[in-house]
């Protein structure tokens, strides 16, 4: 007998009158929220201008939902298109189905082309969002709770999941909470993203490529855990091939970008230099042949900080002016 268990919900949605309000879109649009407001402050701090990243957003975010949809339905078609099985239902995404691997390439389209349309270096855009697409990832994998979805191995321990469905080959009783689990990890994910980033000035996009690593490690050992139907290939579930051959893309990324390119974007959106410029220029008595080192300084902020070579460099420079 259990003592003590998660409990799920008698169910996914409620109405305000003939409006369904779900559970799983809801764990989306939060999501998306946090995923924003962060992006927004990184970028900022990154020398960015404010309301960039949500402008990119909304290309990044439709396609990413997009993607994830497909990526959810090729991969399990036979919940669509087999026999007894209703193919509209590949169209309702609200009832849960959201592949990562889909939603991150697809967004990832999404965001180059809304960051070409602002003349800004995806990479530089990808390090600034890492940490929220993590945390969104956390957030949404509430939705799967909601639903009652994505459950692992049966267990009595304290924190196990009560299933009460019985919809669609579900056996009610106590399971792995395999959604808590991913919770959890995409939050220690976050962190070590936004630590590692202070810490080494990642840049060219590997605070991205450390994240997608990160989640991935997480990703097989949870996927591993899980009982819901699913491909196999060689014994292993098809998200177990994929979370492996993802993470030693991210990693050979990371080795290969820290040689070709090591340091940190200067500039990350050309349109904040220029005003930076201009308001230096403005100021009373100012020297227009000092706004252009002014607007550098400017731009080449990051987090807050002079970077390294600034440093240094005025490390030299003192010496000589005794001199």
């Amino acid at each position: 007998m259990e003592l003590a268990y998660i409990p799920s919900p008698s169910r996914g949605v409620l109405y305000l009158g003939p409006v369904p309000l779900r559970g799983y879109a809801f764990c989306i649009i939060i999501g998306v929220f946090v995923a924003v407001w962060l992006g927004n402050k990184r970028w900022i701090a990154r020398g960015g201008r404010a309301g960039t990243v949500a402008d990119i957003a909304v290309w990044a975010v439709p396609f990413g939902l997009v993607g994830g949809r497909l990526y959810h339905v090729v991969t399990d078609y036979e919940l669509y298109f087999s026999e007894g099985r209703d193919w509209v239902d590949a169209f309702k995404i609200w009832e849960g189905g959201l592949g990562i691997w889909g939603a991150i390439a697809l967004g990832a389209l999404g965001a180059w082309i809304g960051c070409r349309r602002r003349g800004i270096p995806l990479p530089a855009y990808a390090d600034a969002v890492a940490p929220g697409i993590a945390l969104a990832q956390a957030i949404g994998r509430w939705g799967n709770w909601f639903n009652q979805e994505l459950y692992g191995r049966p267990t009595d321990l304290p924190w196990a999941l009560e299933i009460t469905s019985s919809a669609d080959g579900r056996v009610p009783g106590t399971y792995h909470p395999t959604f808590l689990y991913e919770s959890l990890w995409c939050v220690g994910v976050a962190l070590l993203v936004v630590w590692a980033d202070r810490r080494f000035r990642l840049g060219h996009a590997r605070a991205f490529a450390l994240y997608v690593a990160a989640y991935c490690a997480g990703r097989f050992w949870i996927e591993y855990m899980r009982v819901d139907d699913a491909h196999h290939i060689l014994g292993l579930r098809l998200n177990n091939w994929t979370a492996m051959l993802v993470f030693v893309l991210a990693v050979v990324y990371m080795v290969v970008s820290a040689k070709k390119r090591p340091g940190r974007e200067a500039v990350v959106e050309p349109e904040a230099a220029g005003a930076a410029g201009a308001e230096a220029e403005k100021k009373p008595g100012a020297d227009p042949a000092a706004a252009k080192p002014e607007a550098d300084s400017a731009a080449q902020r990051s987090d807050g900080d002079a970077s390294e070579e600034e440093e240094d460099a005025k490390g030299g420079a003192g010496p000589a002016k005794k001199s």
